[in-house]
Order: structure tokens, then C-alpha cells, then sequence
């Protein structure tokens, strides 16, 4: 086989939206168990060796010669496997609802949305994404359909439609639901502006929703995140009042910074009118490649001005996370063993038990 077939094999080409799911993925995720719930940071430990396990978590990179940065590296993502080792996250007092946010593109909203959102609910946590974007990318990186002709969250904010009625279950990991988004949000910014309460849409939805589950004998709602266009429009104003906390995205470059200072003035401005209990709680820096002078300075600023909300965790850039979408799934089941995996475990983890 040249190397030119095997890469072809390796990576999938992108298919409609209808038959990716159809796919075969590479053969390292079908060797992969499938995920249940409470299993989540057993799967972490997957790159972990046998050896390793069998030994009382000794750890198999003590034996290896740690002279090169490469071994270096490997010791290092092995120790983090390990305290990740049989973790288990608590349940929040009361539910969670975290706003995704950063109006500037291409950071990695949608993907901090469904990885996070996906480490909880596979650790066993109740976890629902609402996807109130147009493009839709967080209905399709979990699986759900979001064609022009499925019942979404444009149903829920321009027709009145109960939330219960447009969540569907992600059909990868136990406890994760999702209310699709499709097309027709591209106009709903305009028809939310003759609306009463256009700002509280969205927060009445939730509130009726968390009160129907209890009513049904339903688990409540441990953590909900809401995934936000690159945009400060109504859309993004109604997730804003829904919220308690906002998470913010970073990519580890100089333009990141730009938009930040904006999206905080933004916030303020929600705060001060409409939600005086939102808190920017978490800021999660992502894309970071360490070969870079300029990254490791973005980090560093960001970590001097927002001590207390930046998380330890860092995303790194990462091949894996990028292929996940296109087998209609988060990292998390793709490649559970990959470092952009274990950096969102680390990440949900975090979040978790702050």
C-alpha cells in the first residue's frame, strides 16, 4: 500500500450530512468500547498500558530514557492519564447553565461545547447542549439531525414550542441530549425583534423544561450549555439572560485578545440590564501549540488578568478533534485516547468541581 492510500484510509472524505454516520471510522475507534455512563475516565486511561494498570499504576514511562523532548512528552500526557485514573465528578447543588461565547470566529466554541458537554454526561451527569447557532456544527458533531424539516430551537423561540418537544439524545453517549439547531435561525434574529420578552426567550423555555422533568419523574438537569454563533445578535443575547456563567473560548492568538476586551463589554452591558447574575466563570484557552513563542504569551496574559477563571487545562491544537465532526461525533468516542481528548476530560473535570 503507498502512503498516499493509507492516509486516504486513515481520514474519511466529507460526505453529506445524511450518510456520515454510515461511515466506517479508522480501526483505532473501533477498538474502542462503547462509552456508558460513569465510564468516562476509565476510557482516559485506555492509553495507559496494561502494564501500567496491572503493576498498581506504576508508572511505565519511569523506564523509558526521558532525554528527548518526545519522551518528555509522553511521560508527562502518561501522569495525566493516571490521575484521571477512576475520577469521578460530582453533581452540581443545582443545575449548571453555561453560556459558550466569543463573537469572534474559529476559536472552538462548538467544540469546547460538545467535548465538555460529553465528558460530563459520559462521567454520569444529566447534560443538555442547546444549539443556537444556525450552522448547526453542535447538533452535528452529537449526531442529530437538524434538516430544515426537524422541530429545532427556532421552534421553541419563534413559535413557542416546549423545549421537550425538539431534544433529542445524542445516540453515542448515555445522558447527553441536544436541542438541534437548523437553518431557520439564520432569520430568527429578525423575527425576535417584534417579540414580547425577545431577551427572556430562550431562559422561560429552560425554566418551563426543568420543571416538566421533575413533573415526569425525570433526573434533573445537572449542566447546560448553550453553544452561541460568532455573533452578539439577539440569538446570542437570549443564551446571555438564560445563563448563570459564561465560558469563553480563547484561541491562543494575538486576535483572540482583541475580541475579548469587546465581548466583556458586551457581558457587562447584559449584567448591568438583563441578567445581573451572570458571571464570566471560565475561560478555556485552545488551538495551543507549544512550538510557539506567541502562544505561550497569549497564555501568560490571559492567566495575569483572569487568575481566577482561566482553567488549567489547555487544548492543543490536534488532528483528531478536527476528523471527530465528520464521523458525526465528539473526541470523546472518536479517539478517547487522543491528547485533545484528554485535555477536555481535564477540562470537565475542572469545571466540575470548582
Amino acid at each position: 500500500m503507498t502512503s498516499s492510500e493509507a492516509s486516504t484510509q486513515r481520514i474519511p472524505p466529507f460526505v453529506s450530512l445524511g450518510s456520515a454516520r454510515a461511515m466506517v471510522a479508522p480501526s483505532t475507534t473501533q477498538a474502542l468500547p462503547p462509552f456508558r455512563a460513569g465510564s468516562i475516565f476509565e476510557e482516559a486511561s485506555l492509553a495507559v498500558s496494561r502494564e501500567t494498570i496491572s503493576g498498581g499504576l506504576s508508572n511505565v514511562m519511569d523506564t523509558m530514557d526521558d532525554s528527548s523532548p518526545i519522551a518528555r512528552d509522553l511521560a508527562h500526557e502518561n501522569r495525566r492519564r493516571e490521575r484521571l485514573l477512576g475520577r469521578e465528578l460530582p453533581k452540581p447543588e443545582k443545575t449548571r447553565v453555561f453560556t459558550v461565547s466569543n463573537q469572534k470566529g474559529g476559536v472552538g466554541k462548538t467544540t469546547t461545547t460538545v467535548n465538555i458537554a460529553a465528558a460530563l454526561a459520559a462521567a454520569g451527569l444529566h447534560v443538555l447542549v442547546i444549539d443556537i447557532d444556525p450552522q448547526g456544527n453542535a447538533s452535528t458533531a452529537l449526531g442529530v439531525e437538524h434538516h430544515a424539516d426537524v422541530d429545532s430551537i427556532y421552534d421553541v423561540l419563534i413559535n413557542d414550542m416546549p423545549l421537550h418537544e425538539v431534544v433529542a439524545p445524542c445516540p453515542d453517549i448515555e445522558n447527553l441530549i441536544c436541542a438541534p439547531a437548523t437553518i431557520h435561525l439564520a432569520g430568527a434574529e429578525i423575527e425576535l425583534v417584534s417579540l414580547v420578552a425577545r431577551e427572556q426567550r430562550l431562559r422561560r423555555a429552560i425554566d418551563v423544561y426543568a420543571k416538566e422533568r421533575v413533573k415526569n419523574g425525570e433526573e434533573r438537569l445537572d449542566y447546560i450549555f448553550i453553544d452561541c454563533p460568532p455573533s452578539l445578535g439577539l440569538l446570542t443575547v437570549n443564551a446571555f439572560c438564560a445563563a448563570d456563567e459564561v465560558l469563553i473560548p480563547i484561541q491562543c492568538e494575538y486576535y483572540a485578545l482583541e475580541g475579548l476586551s469587546q465581548l466583556l463589554k458586551n457581558i457587562e452591558m447584559i449584567q448591568k440590564h438583563l441578567n445581573a447574575d451572570l458571571e464570566v466563570s471560565t475561560i478555556l484557552l485552545t488551538m495551543y501549540d507549544g512550538r510557539t513563542n506567541l502562544a505561550a504569551q497569549v497564555a501568560a496574559e490571559v492567566r495575569q488578568h483572569f487568575p481566577k477563571q482561566v482553567l488549567g487545562a489547555v487544548v492543543p491544537r490536534s488532528v483528531r478533534i478536527s476528523e471527530a465532526p465528520s464521523y458525526q461525533q465528539t473526541v470523546m468516542t472518536y479517539d478517547p485516547s487522543s491528547s485533545g481528548a484528554l485535555s477536555y476530560l481535564e477540562a470537565a473535570a475542572e469545571i466540575a468541581e470548582r
